[in-house]
């Protein structure tokens, strides 16, 4: 009984040792969190599988590496690391930003909605003809694109978020890595939304138009424009880089010191 609820919450117990973790200064609190994490992005694998999302595979499988491999430097090592710490309490705050969103069917309907309404508004205020066909569904020319979590760029928010708040720095230069990361990354989302309904809705790559415009031509530009806001930010808060270059440096460390 207590294995199904663990296996049913495995998200919540990982984020809430984490959290733990760093809030107590219990360094060892946080590598089952990071063990629970690695089960939790595992089991989406089979999911992205059966839909082809071949990327979205090697992500969560990456993701479930590293968490696996966080957590038992952690338990091995057992010494209260900075940069293990900063790691956990970073990943405990993009987590309670971004889950609240992917598990909570109010507060997921209610993203994607907004997200829907304000894509639409954003091409009809440059003259293109699309229409609502539903909460989450944009039609154009017969052609209908479904707005879904991913397409809110929550995951990306909850990240800069994430980073940022956990580093020690002037209030004043946080508040300024979140101005120059979040309401950017929103906004340039929905252009993103809007580029990928018109090429497929005017059919622009002929007939795999959704895919060359979503699968590859989106993705590839998010990806630089996340590299280019990152850059900025690190501008912004150096302490990142610095805490960054800690971590690396722990994690290729051979042995590391016995508990």
């Amino acid at each position: 009984m207590i294995l199904v609820w663990l296996m049913t919450n495995v998200i919540w117990v990982g984020l809430v040792l984490l959290l733990t973790s760093a809030l107590t200064g219990r360094i060892f609190l946080a590598g089952p969190g990071w063990l629970f994490l690695g089960v939790y992005w595992l089991s989406l694998s089979g999911h992205y599988l059966e839909i082809k999302d071949y990327f979205n595979v090697a992500l969560v499988i990456t993701a479930a590496l590293f968490s696996f491999y966080l957590g038992s430097l952690i338990l091995s090592r057992g010494r209260n690391l900075s940069a293990f710490a900063w790691i956990s309490y970073a990943a405990s705050i993009t987590g309670f930003v971004y889950f609240p969103f992917a598990e909570l069917s109010p507060l997921k309907i209610w993203l994607i909605g907004k997200t829907a309404l304000l894509t639409a508004g954003l091409l009809k205020s440059l003259g293109v003809p699309v229409v609502i066909a539903s909460w989450n569904i944009i039609a154009l020319n017969d052609h209908s694109v479904e707005i879904i979590l991913a397409c809110t760029s929550i995951e990306s928010i909850a990240l800069f978020t994430g980073l940022i708040l956990s580093v020690k720095a002037q209030l004043l230069r946080k508040l300024l890595a979140i101005t120059i990361s979040v309401p950017v990354v929103y906004f340039l989302n929905l252009i993103r939304n809007a580029f990928v309904l018109v090429a497929y809705g005017k059919e622009w790559f002929g007939d795999g138009s959704f895919y060359v415009a979503h699968n590859v031509i989106s993705k590839f530009g998010s990806m630089l424009v996340l590299f280019l806001i990152a850059y900025l930010v690190f501008l912004v808060l150096p302490e990142l880089l610095d805490l960054i270059d800690e971590l690396a440096m722990e994690i290729r460390r051979p042995g590391g010191d016995a508990a």
